[in-house]
């Protein structure tokens, strides 16, 4: 629950306007989201703005954003919301190391450092840094931000509602029900028995960051064969109604600061695949970027392809999961809308399957669902739930964040002595860049806001032409110097949708959002080989009312080509956050293999 001061609140209620600041921050992916009389007006993660990628810290630059894209000052703001309460996580750890100790005694020391010296002061900082006074700041539940953030901006009267994440005070997963402007949550998974948390423990067995490489290894698992999923069950006890118990002794995430597996874990599993290792198998192929093949090249395809098929198991045995939860939530609520928010509901390998595989017909899930949309919920949660506002507008689109005017680009290109071609028509300039597109240019693509969540949907985003494997090299070798095993996205026209991949509603928020995967249309798959990722497509689906410009383009290349669909990445350098102004999209540009810079209407080529 949320905590309010009444008598600020009931003051409120009669107001015309409401405008209500969330903020997520301190553990990974800070944002800041601001409504006003319920619409969003602006929402973006500090990284953007920063450029440090995952920036936990508090989103100063985020907040001036969003008021700035608001027209208003902190002092116009009626309340800020923070998207958990850190006196109960306080709380939570605290007993978490007192129940470990003396094992936990460098999380003791971490944790202190923390906490004490910045974490439980965040009231404090809220006033000080936004500049509001104390008794407009409050505090919402993490999961109950999640849950917010997903059914307040669905199109549903009444839906189910799944939350699921490492962690947040002491839940890491719960059940609800939203109808109308109401939430209640039913039931609740608690730490550390976490779906979130075990995901993330392979995720740091196979080399990868926490909390950023969960879609790797989501990208290797089909690549591998789930021949492993009892040892992983050896790991994890699933209840009928999806809630599960962790063998402890495997793991020490819930006692170190550092560490999230033990000896017996790697007695299990063997040893942790290096970071630092090249990872291929004899599907992925070994890219030409990459320079000679090692000599060692069949042991350590061997070697890899083992982790491949620790990645398939895990993956497989995440997807049982969320499916029997799926299935309980259904059969206690009888409800077949189901909205999904926290980390894991960025698994776009489960999101698939959950239409197809359980009770539930339809499934919303706004593109920020991890903790970044946690600011949104917090904000949400409190207009409706506490302050009783009934009216719900629904998330159409993702293009919240910081946009540039003509002006502001022009200024720039003519600071730094850029050479440019002015399109003044829009026509003409989708007609030039679509002919570099099918004359297999890779295009940076910038224009108008950019996206709210961790996916690049048209606004941010390089573009190539899917049709060709070596496509997928091209770009990787060009610009994103990253693994060949990592797939790449299709943006196709939404009435074209069902031609080329196996989707169901190609209207439904997952699809425009880029958060879930189907299988790629055998028929079909010839024509889309750069973004066919072993017969499945993570895809977006794109619509004129949505993206105008950004539909034009891929209408215009399915004209050139008879294929409408493109190949659509984040416009970003390995290691960095999607660029958010003109300077970042021209760093990237100078930095990387791009042929063509599009910046609006202005077009730049090397």
């Amino acid at each position: 629950m949320v905590s309010e001061p009444k008598h600020i609140i009931y003051n409120l209620i009669n107001r015309m306007s409401l405008k209500i600041l969330g903020i997520s921050c301190y553990y990974h992916d800070a944002a800041a989201a601001l409504i006003v009389d319920g619409k969003i007006a602006a929402a973006t993660q500090e990284e953007r703005l920063s450029r440090i990628k995952n920036d936990p810290s508090f989103p100063e630059k985020a907040i001036s954003f969003c008021l700035k894209q608001a027209g208003i000052t902190a002092r116009q703001l009626d309340y800020v919301v923070f998207y958990e309460k850190p006196f109960v996580k306080f709380e939570r750890i605290i007993k978490q190391i007192l129940a470990t100790y003396p094992q936990s005694n460098q999380l003791f020391r971490s944790a202190m450092k923390e906490w004490v010296t910045k974490k439980l002061w965040i009231k404090q900082t809220i006033a000080e840094r936004v500049r509001v006074s104390f008794d407009k700041i409050l505090f919402c539940d993490h999961h109950l931000a999640h849950a917010a953030s997903a059914f307040y901006p669905s199109p549903y009267q009444k839906a189910a509602i799944l939350t699921l994440d490492g962690v947040g005070e002491w839940s890491v997963g719960t059940y609800g029900v939203g109808e109308d402007n109401k939430i209640k949550l039913f039931k609740e998974m608690r730490f550390p028995h976490s779906l979130g948390l075990l995901y993330s423990v392979f995720t740091a067995f196979l080399g990868f960051e926490v909390n950023e490489g969960e879609y790797k290894v989501m990208g290797m698992a089909p690549y591998g064969r789930p021949r492993f999923v009892d040892k992983v069950k050896k790991l994890v006890e699933i209840f009928g109604d999806g809630s599960i118990r962790l063998d402890l002794s495997y793991f020490t995430f819930h006692s170190s600061p550092e560490y999230s597996y033990n000896d017996k874990f790697e007695r299990l599993f063997g040893r942790p695949r290096d970071k630092n290792s090249l990872f291929f198998t004899d599907q992925t192929g070994y890219p030409q970027f990459w320079g000679d093949k090692p000599k060692d090249y069949a042991h350590q395809v061997k070697v890899n392809q083992y982790y491949a098929d620790i990645a398939a198991s895990i993956q497989t045995v995440t997807e049982e999961i969320i499916l029997t939860m799926c299935r309980y939530l259904a059969n206690e609520t009888g409800l077949t809308n189901l909205c999904l928010a926290g980390g894991v509901a960025l698994n776009s390998v489960a999101n698939g399957k959950i239409v197809k595989q359980t009770p539930f017909r339809n499934l919303f899930i706004q593109p920020a669902a991890g903790d970044s949309g946690g600011s949104l919920g917090a904000a949400l949660y409190v207009y409706h739930q506490i302050l009783g506002r009934k009216k719900r507008y629904q998330l159409t689109h993702g293009y919240y964040g910081q946009a540039f005017r003509r002006e502001e680009i022009e200024r720039f290109l003519k600071k730094k002595k850029i050479i440019y071609t002015e399109y003044k028509d829009e026509k003409t300039l989708i007609q030039v860049v679509a002919q570099a597109l099918v004359k297999q240019k890779v295009v940076g693509w910038f224009q108008g806001r950019s996206e709210w969540g961790p996916r690049a949907l048209g606004n941010r985003s390089i573009l190539a032409d899917p049709r060709r494997a070596a496509m997928k090299d091209v770009v990787n070798s060009k610009i994103k110097f990253r693994e060949p095993y990592r797939p790449f996205a299709p943006a196709v026209l939404m009435e074209k949708a069902k031609d080329y991949f196996a989707i169901d509603d190609p209207t439904s928020n997952p699809a425009r959002f880029m958060i879930i995967v189907v299988p790629t249309n055998k028929t079909k798959a010839n024509n889309v080989q750069a973004v066919n990722h072993m017969g499945t497509s993570r895809l977006q689906t794109v619509d004129e009312r949505t993206n105008r410009r950004y539909f034009r383009l891929i209408k215009e290349f399915g004209r050139l080509t008879g294929v409408p669909v493109i190949l659509n990445t984040s416009f970003n350098l390995r290691g960095e956050p999607i660029v958010n102004s003109p300077e970042d999209a021209f760093n990237t540009f100078i930095k990387s293999g791009l042929d063509v810079l599009v910046l609006e209407r202005f077009v730049v080529r090397k």
